[in-house]
């Protein structure tokens, strides 16, 4: 989490390069772009239905899912963060990116045909049938916890960049900013939730392209390279490694391969906002395709991203220019100081807006689907559908509301200890999610529904006071692997209290 606040600092340093005429000229440019996303809204949402909202009526087309899920999966933080990491750690996360694609082919063909044979809205009902509605709502507060301060944080990122740059030499006050930006989710969100999200993420995933390859462009530009030159300059650095075979390394192959694995697995397989959107495909055979698809692409895409960062240093190098001890600051720095040219705000701050907004239009639905269902069960309580449709407003509103209050009380407490304690949090909560499914999935025991809770959180627990005692005892240093370990103490727990086995 160091990189938004990194981030934020940096571009605010910057801010005197924008004249006022920039400035209404990026607010224009913004309004158009949510304009544009309102016209999608409004065409693709028909009936205004609970199906319409949480299924998109189970007919939206494999490829667009596919295409709109690598916006959803990128965040601001990500389009600023990834170039930097090249020269630390060079081009070895795509190491992780290769296991990624892995963890999607297991979502694929493991967590999708479970997720369409019992034909879940929300997936964490299979914890119900599986254990009981102990189980289920465990695994779907969970989800709630880490999905609503996560996304809320990322999008304070883009509230604070676009106070500063459009909201404060226009006299509106960061509350206001805040609202409308929240307002303007809510209106294209409200109707058709996830089917509007299915088309506007595709539009958000090409604007994030775009923005991309624009300051690839810029930056080339600025260097006098043609593609050609391009691809020389990225491939002859020494920045272009991408296999770490040293096994004390914290880059080693097996280590990062493993660990895109298992990320993927629970942070895409065993998250409702990433699922749900895959479960709005109109068969299985789609779903999958889509998965894989997906995939595949995801390794390019970063790619392009540690691309443009060797293409950045290669621009500092030739101009003279000392790059900034925080890799997260590069590109924000070299924006806010103008070596990059005024040009290059606008594809820039296209990309960060679409990258945030596309990742947190979908927690919002996400939220909203998993409070109706898990939570207040408005489809097992077989209400009537007039108001179960004011059930799914109300909390669709609510949720809003509450990103509206995380945001503004990470404004008031200023603080990036409390921000990097909610990442922190964050990472430990899809831990107990993953020993849950792979218990259910793989054993045939039946834990006792009244223990998952305590175990779910007994759990995260003995693994944040190994995470602490491990470096000062053994001199280990836990990474990604703490998910896994997460993981196998939840299972552990589960089967210590299991009892019979589940009848065939």
């Amino acid at each position: 989490m160091e990189s938004l606040h990194s981030y934020v600092n940096s571009i605010f340093a910057g801010k005197n390069i924008l004249e006022m005429n920039n400035g209404l000229f990026m607010l224009a440019t913004l309004v158009a772009y949510f304009l544009i996303l309102l016209v999608i809204s409004r065409r693709a949402a028909g009936r205004s239905d609970n199906d319409t909202f949480f299924r998109a009526g189970r007919q939206s087309s494999w490829p667009l899912v596919a295409f709109g899920m690598i916006g959803a999966s990128i965040s601001g933080v990500s389009f600023v963060s990834v170039p930097g990491w090249v020269a630390a750690t060079g081009m070895t996360y795509l190491q992780m990116c290769a296991g990624f694609f892995v963890g999607y082919v297991a979502v694929a063909f493991i967590l999708l045909p479970l997720y369409y044979r019992l034909r879940l809205t929300s997936i964490y009902d299979y914890l119900e049938m599986r254990y009981g509605p102990a189980a289920h709502r465990t695994g779907a507060l969970f989800f709630l916890l880490s999905k609503l301060t996560g996304a809320a944080a990322r999008l304070y990122l883009v509230c604070l960049v676009l106070q500063e740059f459009v909201a404060a030499p226009l006299g509106v006050p960061y509350p206001v900013t805040v609202l409308l930006i929240l307002l303007l989710i809510w209106l294209y969100t409200r109707r058709g939730g996830i089917q509007t999200l299915v088309r506007t993420d595709a539009l958000q995933t090409l604007c994030l392209l775009l923005a991309l390859g624009g300051v690839m462009w810029i930056a080339a530009r600025q260097m006098g390279l043609t593609p050609g030159g391009v691809v020389r300059t990225v491939v002859e650095s020494p920045m272009c490694r991408v296999f770490e075979w040293n096994a004390s390394s914290s880059q080693a192959f097996w280590r990062q391969f493993l660990s895109g694995v298992f990320i993927v697995i629970v942070m895409t397989g065993l998250d409702q906002d990433m699922m749900q959107k895959n479960l709005t495909c109109r068969t299985l055979r789609e779903a999958q395709k889509d998965m894989c698809v997906y995939g595949i692409s995801f390794l390019p895409v970063n790619l392009l991203f540690l691309a443009l960062g060797i293409l950045l240093h290669a621009f500092c190098a030739s101009q003279g220019i000392v790059p900034p001890a925080s890799g997260d600051e590069l590109l924000p720095s070299l924006v806010a100081s103008g070596a990059l040219g005024t040009l290059v705000i606008l594809p820039f701050t296209i990309g960060i807006v679409a990258a945030a907004f596309s990742s947190a239009d979908s927690a919002v639905t996400a939220i909203t689907t998993s409070c109706c269902i898990d939570l207040l069960g408005i489809e097992r309580r077989n209400l009537p559908a007039g108001r179960a449709e004011r059930i799914r407003r109300r909390v669709h509103l609510l949720t809003v509301a509450a990103f509206l209050g995380c945001i503004l009380l990470f404004r008031a407490l200023n603080s990036t200890s409390v921000i990097d304690a909610i990442y922190v949090m964050a990472s430990y909560t899809y831990g107990p999610l993953l020993g849950l499914y792979v218990f259910g999935l793989f054993t045939h025991r039946r834990a006792a529904d009244c223990a998952v809770p305590f175990v779910a959180l007994g759990a995260p627990l003995l693994c944040a006071l190994l995470d602490y005692a491990a470096p000062r005892l053994w001199g280990y240093v836990f990474g990604y692997e703490l998910l896994m370990l997460n993981g196998l103490l939840t299972m552990a727990g589960l089967w210590v209290f299991s009892s019979r086995e589940v009848p065939n």
